[in-house]
């Protein structure tokens, strides 16, 4: 079985392709299910972010495996094949590798560096458990990926590089003004409040906005981020200069019902939401704009009770983050609003410089990529050196049997000396051999020498096979041993471990739904 990756993201396919290719949250277990009841695949695990769809698999033919996980997107993502296909791309064994660490990185990221990728890897493989699809292979494909990811973030300066999506769309929006200048006494509303609108508003709430609208189609989710962000804010969270004697902006929810009342009121708007229409029409937005520059013309207040008069001020600021998008792309037309969406933040991204310490996170990925294989390398001897023991030990037992009926005077304490020695001989023989034969196995070319020693000593094929056979798809291994993963921890320590990676987001985007 090898490993098989086929996706497309942002870097293979335009916004336009992107934005219809959509995997909705609850349609992520009814593809890996599709997956691994398909012929060439043993394993799956699929990976969605706002700007990423990738479907890995264990799979026992490469062609046959390309043609069915391609064939799989297309039907669950709602794009046509003839369409997808040529944004798909595919990757295979170490390549497939080398790809999941550097996304795990952020070096594959829409904006390079960001960490919220983390959360997702984590996110997806504990789909794919849930489904009992992952077994050993992308159980320790994944697990690895995290454990490469926070590496990087801790061994190099990439963070300097990397940023949230928010932090990257509010910096365009504020142009050559810091955010936290930019932001000062405007009243925010974002739409959405699952995990990325949720950043939005605390990103919002940290950078001194002096009030915070939160709308969401389930009330009380909103109800909760809202209250949440002063309390967290006062315990030092944010910048003193951000913030008033410590406290939050004001900040209440609404359903989304009420959005068409709240907009004209909004300087800055954030949407990110699971919708599949647009939230806000360019209508909408248009009528807004109206309906504030008569209220200001009026003479009405802004948040922090200043006198707002004239003929509107500055235009409202719009920031969609959804894919497929939230706002209506026509709204880029509209005088009065600036809008800053997924697209023209890919085009940004794309001239952005990259940080010098890129280059030092390609390092660690591509250790980490040789350390990986070599370990899967390794594994693939182990079931021949436990058939070769396990023929060792049934030759001593068989030696013991037949010198006990020759030797019938033998007391028990005799017996068992000489049972222990005959051990000790069988076992200091077979080790230099077999602690060899797995560093060899671990090295490039190294998988002929699983073969060579099932030949040597005429271990019997069904035993190895035996021993070899898969952890089922989902089900945890037991401790790992230090050859495997070169340390002392098995699997579920890891498990344990990486549990606290932060930023977790099914999608990398949220519902306005329940």
């Amino acid at each position: 079985m090898s490993l098989l990756v086929v996706g497309l993201s942002h870097r293979s396919a335009p916004v336009s392709v992107l934005e219809r290719a959509v995997l909705a949250p609850q349609g992520r277990g009814k593809l890996l299910q599709d997956a691994v009841s398909a012929e060439p695949a043993a394993e799956a695990a699929v990976l969605s972010t706002c700007n990423r769809i990738e479907l890995y698999a264990d799979v026992d033919k490469f062609h046959a495996g390309v043609a069915e996980l391609s064939t799989l997107l297309a039907q669950h993502s709602g794009v046509g094949l003839d369409e997808l296909t040529p944004h798909l791309y595919v990757h295979y064994e170490d390549r497939a590798v080398h790809h999941l660490f550097s996304v795990a990185c952020g070096l594959d990221s829409m904006v390079v560096g960001e960490g919220q990728i983390l959360g997702q890897i984590k996110d997806a493989l504990a789909v794919a458990q849930e489904q009992h699809t992952a077994g050993r292979l992308l159980n320790d494909l994944f697990q690895q990926a995290l454990r490469t990811g926070k590496r990087a973030h801790s061994e190099t300066g990439i963070d300097k590089a990397g940023q949230s999506l928010v932090t990257f769309g509010l910096e365009q929006l504020a142009g050559d003004e810091a955010v936290e200048e930019w932001v000062r006494g405007k009243r925010a509303l974002v739409i959405g409040a699952g995990s990325m609108s949720s950043l939005a508003a605390t990103t919002l709430a940290r950078a001194g906005v002096a009030e915070l609208v939160i709308a969401n189609r389930t009330l009380d989710r909103a109800e909760r981020l809202a209250s949440g962000l002063a309390p967290g804010l006062a315990a030092g969270a944010a910048p003193a200069a951000a913030l008033s004697a410590g406290h939050g902006p004001r900040a209440h929810a609404l359903p989304i019902d009420g959005l068409a009342a709240e907009l004209p009121r909004a300087d800055i708007v954030v949407s990110c939401t699971g919708a599949t229409g647009l939230v806000l029409t360019d209508a909408a937005v248009r009528e807004a704009l109206q309906r504030r520059d008569a209220e200001r013309s009026a003479g009405g207040t802004g948040p922090d009770g200043s006198a707002r008069t004239g003929d509107g001020g500055d235009a409202v600021a719009l920031l969609d983050l959804a894919m497929p998008r939230d706002i209506d792309a026509a709204v880029h037309g509209t005088d009065g609003a600036r809008l800053v969406d997924i697209e023209s933040l890919a085009a940004v991204a794309a001239d952005a410089p990259l940080a010098a310490d890129v280059d030092a996170v390609r390092g660690i990925v591509g250790e980490e990529v040789s350390a990986f294989g070599a370990a899967q390398r390794a594994a693939t001897i182990t079931p021949t050196v436990v058939a070769l023991r396990t023929m060792a030990a049934d030759v001593v037992a068989s030696e013991m049997a037949r010198l006990e009926g020759r030797l019938q005077g033998l007391d028990d304490k005799q017996r068992a000396e000489i049972t222990q020695t005959v051990r000790r001989v069988v076992d200091k023989l077979l080790h230099a051999p077999t602690v060899r034969v797995k560093e060899l196995a671990g090295e490039p070319g190294g998988a002929g020498y699983a073969d060579a020693l099932r030949e040597l000593f005429d271990l019997d094929p069904q035993t190895v096979a035996a021993v070899s056979s898969p952890v089922p798809a989902g089900v945890p291994e037991p401790a790992e041993s230090p050859e495997r993963r070169g340390g002392g921890r098995g699997r579920r320590a890891e498990q344990t471990d990486e549990a606290g990676v932060p930023g977790r987001s099914a999608a990398g985007r949220d519902e306005v739904s329940t």
